[in-house]
Formats: structure tokens, sequence, C-alpha cells
């Protein structure tokens, strides 16, 4: 029977350059969210007969996302490299808009608070949009799913 869902996601240490406290809440959310509800289906290990569920690593090597798959038990299947090119702005703009709203919690009103927060989930939903782009034809996902990933390909990006 299919299991087609991420039951375990590591982030490369090695590749988080910074990490302040509002992102390190950031990452801890994505991770338990996405653990806790996901769809992930990679084309190529089905054909191998696998059908999940599957352990992620994430890491970003020479600029480009790498996304180790492998099965339950630690097997590799496969490594996607995704280029990072198109991600980057959204990147930039989902920690700037982040930053922002971190600080706006501290001292703004609600309504300020509300107006960010809407930004901060544009941002977030159209990079979601364009990583299940990226992952057309390699990694069947849902919307959730694939912003909860770009969180955490955001998190492998960011510079203190």
């Amino acid at each position: 029977m299919a299991d087609a869902r991420i039951s375990h996601i590591e982030l490369d240490e090695a590749t988080i350059l910074s990490r302040n406290a509002d992102i390190e809440q950031e990452r801890r959310v994505a991770m338990f969210d996405l653990i806790e509800d996901n769809t992930f289906k990679p084309a190529r290990a089905f054909a191998a007969g696998h059908e999940g569920p599957y352990r992620v690593r994430l890491a970003v090597h020479d600029g480009r996302l790498q996304m180790e798959v492998a099965d339950d038990s630690g097997q590799l299947l496969e490594t996607l490299i995704l280029g990072m090119g198109r991600f980057r702005r959204s990147i930039r703009d989902y920690f700037a808009i982040c930053d922002s709203y971190y600080q706006a919690v501290r001292k703004a009103t609600a309504a300020e608070i509300e107006t960010i927060d809407m930004a901060r989930r544009g941002i977030h939903n159209e990079a979601a949009e364009l990583l299940l782009e990226r992952l057309e034809g390699k990694i069947e996902t849902d919307f959730a799913t694939a912003r909860r990933l770009f969180t955490l390909i955001s998190v492998l990006h960011i510079r203190g």
C-alpha cells in the first residue's frame, strides 16, 4: 500500500549560515507541520517500486538545492538538484517581510501586524507555486507541503 509522504526531514546543518530565534522557530514549526501532514510522491522512486514513506534531506551545494530522497530505512533512492536562481528573490523578499513581521509583533498595532502578515503569506504562496512548478514531473506534492518545503529551503539560504 502506498504511503506517499515524508516521514523524516533533515536540513544540512553545515549549510545553514545564520540563525536567530525567530528563524529557528520558523524552521521548527515548518518541520513539525511537514511531518504531521504532507503529500510527497517521487516519480522515480515509484518507478523503482518504492511507495513511501520517505526520508528527505535538504542541502545547498554550489548555489543549488540538493534534495536527497531515501526510503524509510535510509537507503538513498535519488538526489534531485534544483537551481535556486528563480527562488533567490522570493527567499530574500520572504525573510525581509518576516523580519518586518517579527518587529511588528513586538510593537505594532493589530491592524499593522495583519497587513504585514497578509503580505508575508502572499510571498510565501507565490514561492510555493514556483516550487510546485520546479518539482513538476519529479515530485508530486500538494500546496501545503510546498509551502513548508519552501520555508525550509529559505532557512538554508538565510544570511545573518
